[in-house]
């Protein structure tokens, strides 16, 4: 096992190759999405729509959903109002207790850097548009933001913090650090072997699910409740290694209370990018994959990262199944308004969340 603590760096290996050009594949959003905090608003008869600056507080424990409504064109919708949807928990219907536009929650957020060999051609762009996104996005008075890089093992590059100097520092050392006897190319000479047989083993892989899991659970889950909190992925989605399944993952996400924003980059020398994996753990999440071909479509997909988050509905409700045993809800937001469901308006959310304890609140 493995942990991420404060600062520390874990041991990572990293592997330098050689590669064909930009295999990126292409652009096939999935699903977007949410946070949610324990604590909403006083439950009201009429839900009012209003700008929320931070989460709504509440004597009981709540659930908040965050979603986002796109048209069939993939437009964001910005004027939905309580009536216009209906939110499920387990297949029974609740009463929304608030309704809100959140454009303004703090957010905390992991980016996650892939740093094996089928990156190695595509990681300084991706470094260059992710320090884009951060200009553009964070608000130092309010956000925070971490960097992770991961190959066999994960590295904490820079823990959560506002600092954009120390955030571009961190990303601008993520790199690869070749094994022992690598020529390039792909190609390892013949030589002296790492000491650790596992040493060994790491360098040559990937583990995706290894590193969302830690990140999900020791660097979002400590982060403070009031904020969304999600994790920005870049890999080509081949888990390699690892001691974590997607499942694992996807658990330790949803317990984080953490969407996970996919960006599918790979290289088509080995195998391009497994999309079908990368949708899945977006979706489960709350969030969306996209799969770029090109740097400017790998900023694109930043951008509209961008726009979703700036684009958010907050949906509160106080679940009848009020009983504190930790168990797994699934959530279903449902759009019942005749005009919009003719426009084919379609949210995208969270898929489900766990239920407080009785000892934890």
């Amino acid at each position: 096992m493995f942990s991420i603590k404060n600062a520390l760096v874990l041991s990572a290996a990293f592997i330098f190759a050689g590669a064909s050009f930009f295999g990126f594949n292409q652009t096939n959003a999935q699903q977007v999405q949410t946070n949610a905090e324990s604590k909403i608003a006083t439950p009201t008869p009429t839900p009012v729509i209003e700008e929320e600056e931070g989460v709504i507080e509440v004597e009981t424990e709540g659930v908040n959903v965050l979603f986002t409504a796109q048209d069939k064109d993939r437009r964001l919708l910005l004027n939905l109002k309580p009536e216009d949807v209906k939110i499920f928990e387990n297949g029974q219907p609740q009463v929304i207790s608030s309704f809100s536009k959140q454009i303004d929650l703090p957010l905390s957020l992991a980016i996650l850097i892939d740093t094996s060999i089928s990156q190695q051609r595509t990681l300084p762009e991706e470094k260059s548009a992710a320090i884009s996104f951060l200009e553009a996005v964070i608000r130092p008075a309010k956000d925070e933001v971490s960097i992770v890089s991961f190959t066999g093992e994960t590295t904490l590059e820079q823990g959560m913090t506002n600092n954009m100097t120390r955030l571009r520092r961190a990303i601008d050392k993520v790199e690869f650090v070749p094994p022992s006897g690598y020529i390039g190319g792909g190609v390892m000479a013949g030589g002296t072997p790492p000491i650790s047989g596992r040493n060994q083993t790491t360098q040559g892989s990937t583990a995706i699910w290894d590193a969302l899991w830690v990140t999900s659970e020791e660097v979002l889950g400590p982060a403070p409740e009031k904020t969304r909190r999600a994790i920005i992925l870049l890999s080509d989605g081949f888990n390699t290694y690892g001691q974590k399944k997607l499942d694992d993952a996807v658990r330790a996400a949803q317990k984080a209370e953490a969407v996970i924003y996919c960006i599918g980059v790979g290289d088509e020398f080995y195998g391009g990018v497994d999309k079908g994996v990368l949708n899945k753990i977006s979706e489960r999440t709350g969030g969306r994959a996209y799969f770029p071909r090109d740097e400017s479509e790998l900023r694109q997909a930043f951008k509209q990262i961008q726009d979703e988050m700036r684009s958010q509905y907050l949906l509160a409700y106080d679940p009848s199944n009020s009983a504190l045993d930790g168990s797994y809800r699934k959530i279903e937001i449902q759009v019942v308004n005749p005009d919009l469901q003719k426009q084919k308006v379609k949210v995208t959310h969270r898929q489900g969340y766990f239920s407080k304890t009785a000892n934890k609140k």
